[in-house]
């Protein structure tokens, strides 16, 4: 089915067969050899002056970075696609997930400039595998958590390898922190953004410098967050025989969110005389405290029953923080070889408290209290053995061990109705990964290039239980062989295509596997809940997901940083897992079963699907054009559950298509570059199971800025985001054996103003 994109992809190929002027200032820099010649002339031969000072050394390591955004891809032999701080900074986002949207095949859930969870490829949560600095993020991270001035670059790989790991049947996105010294950095950056008449207010610095054989670098920022979060629910009842309605309920929440946080991360590398040995520290702290405010007012024109309530007020306050260092001992041994031991220990940890109040005509009915007090802590050991080989080998093998652990210690107080099941208590689950891994890359020919690695992997995961949440004992283990291929035409070619052979797969997580319930608010137990207002719960008995993969890509390299690629992926995939409602029997309701929402092993799947980029100058593959930098991509997926009937019976939150148009400009004689982004997403339905149907509205996104360079040490930069501001809505219906019911969410959206001065102190 996917192949009918292909014409497509061959067209724009063809359409854009042609070079480019340089897109960057790294680009357009004089090379390394010649930029070394300016920084530090020769002596005159039999010359004894003195070393040169400090500073000229510095300015030759500068040209010693490492290779451009563009050329690392190109070089690579597993299929990568690494974004720099040009594009990263190109908008002044506020959040790491604004930046990502803009990417090929990558897309965010949730409303339109919040950041939300990412998907590569379309596909849902534990598809994509998420890296800091090389290494799975923890437990109870969120990369809104990051600043874009925290990120040195991004790196998306569309096929997992051996070293960075197998659970990633869509692909891997490693976020690189600020690395160590290049050249000197002291930045500071002052952002004042509006939405919906509330002021988002951040600041942050950036320093990065060298002392003797020591470099560091390290972000700070501060933010705070005033924004309106409100959305309506509506939920219909309908016959399934008479096609009558039988309830018709409308919840309309007013909601504030206020937070305030702050970010830290740093580095500090320590290298020898010779550089045969470096050490590297990497700390990060996130610290965020927050509340949110919420008044419902809950409307019922048809039911057999009254309303369970008609107005709301809820309160919750919150803090999280996350510490984690992380360290690196690189050791250059006497055959050339590299040994490099990794360690990283951390800890998450949230507290946060909510009241509830409800009421019917003026009088409480409900009050709900709860606490919470969740901690994770995780800690990696890790080592990798590099050797470059006779005959163009370079051989790479390795092992790690991860831990990690979470506690939790809720309380949940319900009056005048107690619960009848106690959901309060110290609860902790803890899992432990091992795997090792080789592999080996190597040149055949001048034209060709391979890469072939196998990884084995084992987790063991153990909860304790209560009356509730029965103990669970978890162990699955995975083999997983894969092969990466590029070929050129000739040896300095522009043209190069890709193969990759792999398998993956994806793991349940620690709360998916415990079975540990979570109670719905709007029908609380004991009694009945309705199907699309289901309690959830965790399934021990969960299997992970396997997957082979076939990726065949296309790469025409423009000149000076342009690119037209095309990307034709498919994976098939056994133990499917997905979230499926039914009704149940269950203790925290005795003698009145509830519906409850729980992950299961469904059957086998398949997903596949065209991914084409382009970048390029305008003016370059038009006569007369201007001089408008374009960046643009467009990804069509396809996917089916087995088992599931169709129409729609696709992979969850999979849209048909996405797309991106991107175009910047400078203006002629002034120091001034304007551009703008459209980002599109269509409305889909996605089938869960024969009873159970999900709907995702369309999401367009348009976002444009303008940069004023007032001088090498100072620029404006102004953003508007979610120019044209849509309703989010999502929606879901099951069926009962009499009844359909649906439940429709929209949520109101805002543009987005953001002014930010940028000082190189």
């Amino acid at each position: 089915m996917m192949f009918r994109f292909l014409p497509t992809g061959a067209l724009i190929a063809l359409g854009l067969h042609a070079p480019t002027h340089a897109q960057t200032a790294a680009q357009t820099a004089a090379p390394p050899a010649a930029a070394a010649s300016q920084a530090a002339p020769a002596a005159p031969a039999g010359s004894t002056t003195k070393a040169a000072p400090a500073t000229q050394l510095k300015r030759v390591e500068i040209t010693g970075a490492r290779t451009d955004d563009t050329q690392e891809r190109r070089e690579s032999t597993a299929a990568k696609i690494v974004i720099g701080r040009e594009e990263i900074e190109r908008y002044g986002d506020s959040n790491l997930g604004d930046v990502l949207k803009r990417l090929p095949g990558v897309t965010m859930q949730g409303r339109p400039g919040r950041g939300g969870n990412i998907r590569m490829r379309g596909l849902g949560n534990g598809y994509t595998q998420i890296q800091l600095d090389g290494q799975r993020i923890p437990p109870g991270f969120s990369l809104d958590s990051l600043t874009p001035e925290q990120v040195e670059r991004i790196e998306i790989l569309r096929a997992p390898t051996a070293e960075t790991g197998a659970r990633a049947i869509a692909g891997t996105i490693n976020i690189v922190t600020r690395e160590g010294f290049v050249k000197h950095i002291n930045e500071l950056r002052l952002t004042a953004a509006a939405e919906n008449g509330r002021l988002q207010p951040n600041v942050s610095w950036t320093r990065n410098d060298a002392v003797g054989a020591f470099t560091y670098n390290y972000v700070l920022s501060a933010f705070g967050q005033d924004r309106d979060a409100s959305s309506t629910t509506s939920t219909v009842d309908q016959d399934l025989t008479s096609g009558a309605a039988t309830l018709n309920q409308r919840d309309e929440g007013t909601v504030r969110e206020k937070r305030q946080g702050l970010h830290a991360s740093g580095r500090l590398q320590w290298r020898d005389e010779g550089g045969a040995n470096t050490v590297t520290v990497m700390p990060l702290l996130i610290y965020s405290t927050g509340t949110t405010d919420r008044t419902g007012v809950l409307t019922q024109t048809v039911g057999a029953t009254p309303a369970p309530y008609d107005h709301s007020v809820s309160r919750s306050e919150g803090t999280f923080t996350l510490a984690r260092l992380n360290g690196q001992w690189n050791q250059r041994l006497a055959d050339g070889a590299r040994l490099e031991w990794k360690a990283g220990l951390g800890q998450g940890k949230y507290t946060g408290t909510s009241l509830r109040t409800e009421t019917t005509a003026g009088a409480v009915t409900r009050t709900l209290a709860e606490t919470a007090d969740n901690v994770d802590n995780n800690l990696l050991v890790a080592g990798t053995y590099r050797q470059l080989l006779a005959g163009g080998h370079n051989l790479v093998t390795g092992a790690e061990v991860e831990a990690n652990r979470r506690t939790e210690d809720p309380t949940t107080v319900q009056t005048p109705t107690p619960l009848q099941a106690d959901l309060s208590g110290n609860f902790s689950a803890a899992s432990t990964r091992i795997a090792a891994f080789a592999q080996d890359e190597w040149t055949l020919t001048p034209q060709w290039a391979a890469h072939a690695g196998l990884r084995w992997e084992g987790i063991t995961t153990r909860s304790s239980g209560d009356a509730n949440n029965p103990a669970t004992n978890n162990t699955s283990s995975v083999w997983t062989p894969l092969a990466h291929a590029v070929w050129r035409p000739e040896p300095e070619s522009r043209d190069q295509v890709r193969f990759s052979l792999t398998r993956s797969y994806r793991s349940p997580t620690l709360q998916n596997l415990i079975a540990r319930p979570s109670i719905n608010t709007r029908y609380p137990a004991p009694g009945p809940n309705t199907p699309t207002q289901a309690d959830r719960a965790g399934n021990p008995n969960l299997r992970p997901e396997l997957a082979s993969g076939l990726d065949v890509a296309y790469e025409h390299y423009l000149g000076a940083g342009g690119l037209v690629s095309a990307n034709v992926f498919h994976r098939s995939i056994t133990n499917f897992m997905r979230s499926v409602t039914s009704l149940e029997t269950v203790t925290w309701s005795p003698g009145q079963p509830r519906y409850v929402a729980r992950m299961q092993n469904v059957g086998d799947a398949i997903t596949q699907g065209i991914e084409l980029e382009a970048k390029f100058r305008l003016s370059e593959v038009m006569a007369d054009a201007p001089k408008l930098d374009v960046r643009t991509n467009l990804s069509f997926f396809r996917s089916r559950v087995q088992g599931v009937p169709g129409p729609d019976n696709r992979l969850d939150q999979q849209p048909d298509y996405t797309a991106n148009l991107g175009l910047d400009y400078r203006l002629p004689g002034l120091p001034l570059t304007l551009g703008g982004n459209l980002n599109w997403t269509p409305a889909y339905n996605t089938r869960i199971s024969d009873e159970q149907l999900a709907f995702q509205g369309r999401k367009a996104q348009f976002d444009a800025y303008a940069l004023w360079v007032f001088n090498p040490s100072a620029q404006l930069r102004l953003t508007a985001s979610n120019i044209g501001p849509r309703d989010y809505i999502t929606a879901s219906s099951i069926d009962t054996a009499t009844v359909r019911e649906t439940s429709t969410t929209t949520a109101p959206t805002y543009l987005n103003f953001q002014m930010k001065l940028e000082f190189k102190l």
